[in-house]
């Protein structure tokens, strides 16, 4: 057989499959197959737009289909079909065989008559060969009460942040005199946005309803990740005293700070009066920079886990430092998550840090007691103080990552070894759905170690765990006997 031959057999060929692509068909039985038979949003803020999600429509068959209408009825969602948004004109649609098509949709929810989400449901109708194929949009639609501006702050004497529905903050909000956060009072915040008060502050979170302040995306990076992973998300939560405002108090209870560039920032710029402090059965999560910092502050932090900051998780210079029962575990970024979602890589730095070197501080006392202190670097805790024996410190009763601290006024310590399994799980595995956990493994080194007397002072974990009562265990969670 020539080349010549062979060319124009394969041309017939070519045409004769290309033919059969566009050549339409009214057989109905043949189908469209979508790469989803739900589009499914996250809750969606009224009066905000959602973000867009794709999906592919295929036709498997040989032969071309002619899509005579698409078709929906809620007014809330929006759709783009291979480039036509103007829905009046989605009909007569073909679409050949072995081709494919793209099919945007958005959700814009109008105020809803109620302060819990609302589903919100409404079939995507394909009408070809006489019968009909759906896809289900669905979106749960929530009432906010929104703080925006047009210069991008918003400023209050004092605020007082309600459980009745949650509020989206896009500005920098700023309060001179009180803020007070009622149990199960939600701050979802946009990029950037910070809270910055000069007064006091009391967040009245319980187990069963955290105060919980967050960034505002609620929808996913990829199917499997969603924006509550990703640090960096919004900016922080800034208190500050001056000789120029009354002597605040801080009181957090059961309170929830994630995903942000700092997660709490409290500085006195004073070395003579300090504010009182206190964080109890909280959580401050993954942020871009660091999660709590006190300078010049007398502080209670108790059954608290501190944990994943680009830079310190905790860092302390000024005060009467009290920590027990706290989990401070910095596993942030990479090999610990291949996955990039973090603005910022690891600095080398600790996971908590006393800073007793400077002169312009009110003096320096830690009390660490029934705590975990680890994570990536082998030096996760240090005391940076000129003269180690004369530091006022009392820890006892911890487990902790770091090889030089070895002090009088530190004993009873459990020091980390590399084989050590300490918590249930220190990576994140978005594929197999597996996220950080900080509760202890079954083998950790951290059971049993904890003081009992200690303990006795607070029987129930950060999870309203019991302790055990001769057997404690360090860190803000108990492991389970059964």
């Amino acid at each position: 057989m020539n080349k010549r031959l062979v060319y124009t057999i394969l041309l017939l060929c070519a045409l004769m499959t290309g033919c059969r692509n566009e050549q339409l068909s009214d057989d109905p039985t043949l189908s469209l197959t979508f790469s989803t038979d739900t589009i499914a949003f996250d809750t969606v803020f009224t009066t905000i737009g959602s973000s867009t999600q794709q999906i592919m429509i295929y036709n498997r068959n040989a032969n071309a289909l002619k899509i005579q209408s698409v078709s929906h009825s809620s007014p809330y969602f929006r759709i783009n079909l291979d480039g036509e948004n103007r829905e009046e004109l989605l009909h007569d649609i073909t679409l050949n065989g072995g081709d494919s098509l793209f099919l945007f949709v958005r959700v814009n929810i109008d105020p809803q008559d109620s302060n819990n989400p609302v589903l919100i449901e409404d079939p995507l109708v394909f009408s070809l060969n006489g019968k009909q194929q759906r896809i289900l949009m669905q979106a749960y639609g929530q009432n906010v009460q929104l703080i925006r501006t047009k210069n991008g702050r918003s400023d209050f004497s004092s605020f007082h942040f309600r459980n009745t529905r949650p509020y989206l903050i896009y500005d920098t909000v700023v309060i001179t005199s009180l803020i007070l956060l009622e149990q199960g009072a939600t701050l979802y915040m946009h990029a950037g946005a910070n809270i910055v008060c000069y007064g006091s502050v009391t967040a009245e979170g319980t187990q069963a309803e955290p105060v919980r302040i967050r960034g505002d995306r609620t929808d996913r990076i990829f199917e499997h990740v969603p924006y509550a992973h990703a640090s960096g998300q919004w900016g922080g939560v800034y208190l500050y005293h001056t000789a120029d405002f009354p002597l605040p108090t801080y009181r957090f209870s059961h309170t929830e700070i994630l995903s942000g560039t700092v997660g709490l920032y409290c500085l006195n710029e004073t070395a003579d009066d300090l504010p009182s402090f206190v964080f109890h059965n909280g959580l401050i999560h993954n942020h871009a920079a660091y999660g709590l910092v006190l300078q010049n502050v007398n502080d209670s932090i108790i059954n608290t886990e501190v944990s994943n900051c680009a830079g310190y998780c905790v860092y302390l210079r000024g005060g009467e430092h009290v920590l027990i029962h706290n989990t401070i575990a910095n596993y942030f970024g990479y090999p610990y998550c291949n996955l990039n979602i973090h603005n910022t890589s690891p600095e080398d730095v600790p996971a908590l840090y006393v800073n007793d070197m400077s002169k312009n501080n009110a003096r320096n006392a830690l009390t660490l007691v029934n705590s975990i202190v680890t994570g990536r670097r082998p030096e996760s805790f240090q005391v940076a103080t000129t003269i180690p024996a004369a530091f006022s410190g009392d820890i006892h009763h911890c487990y902790l990552r770091c090889d030089t601290l070895r002090e009088p006024w530190c004993h009873d310590i459990v020091y980390a070894q590399d084989s050590d399994s300490v918590f249930q799980n220190i990576y994140y595995r978005y594929q197999e759905y597996h996220y950080y956990d900080f509760r202890l493994h079954d083998s950790s080194p951290a059971i049993g170690i904890a003081d009992s007397l200690t303990a006795l002072l607070f029987p129930l974990d950060r999870l309203d765990m019991p302790r055990v009562g001769l057997t404690p265990d360090a860190g803000c969670y108990q492991h389970p006997i059964e």
